[in-house]
């Protein structure tokens, strides 16, 4: 079996994502933890930013919202989202993510497990959507804090 020794990634040390809406940082993955049962990442969103939808297949996903107001709609029915509340969003159930909110949100998600082969993780079911948020300005990565 192999051990793999406590390894920790800022948040300044990942790339931004945002091909699918917001920008999705993916923390704690295999390639940069060698993780084997899931992976972790931050969803960052502008006030008026999404992230289109999708499902995934093969993992549950596991969202905590760390600061501002969410709406997230599953299987097409919209549900609010809030700071310090967290979701379940079990296999193949179609979700997509908007801030409704005035400020930035900030939602922690983790996937697990992994699906057998990362393209087969993820399906998406629209394309990404363009918003309102281009108008704004996102603020600069807060290095070294912890959430």
């Amino acid at each position: 079996m192999t051990r793999h020794r406590p390894h920790i990634v800022d948040l300044s040390e990942t790339q931004p994502n945002t091909r699918r809406g917001g920008d999705l940082r993916a923390v704690l993955t295999p390639t940069s933890v060698g993780c084997t049962s899931g992976f972790m990442g931050l969803a960052i969103m502008g006030p008026g930013e999404s992230i289109a939808e999708h499902y995934h297949p093969y993992s549950e996903e596991f969202v905590y919202v760390v600061a501002g107001y969410l709406e997230v709609d599953l299987d097409g029915e919209a549900h609010p989202l809030r700071t310090d509340q967290g979701l379940l969003v079990p296999l193949n159930v179609r979700h997509r993510f908007r801030n409704v909110g005035d400020t930035e949100a900030r939602m922690v998600f983790h996937l697990g497990p992994l699906a057998p082969r990362p393209e087969l993780g993820h399906v998406d079911t629209e394309e990404a959507p363009h918003t309102k948020a281009a108008e704004w300005e996102r603020p600069p990565d807060r290095t070294g804090v912890v959430s």
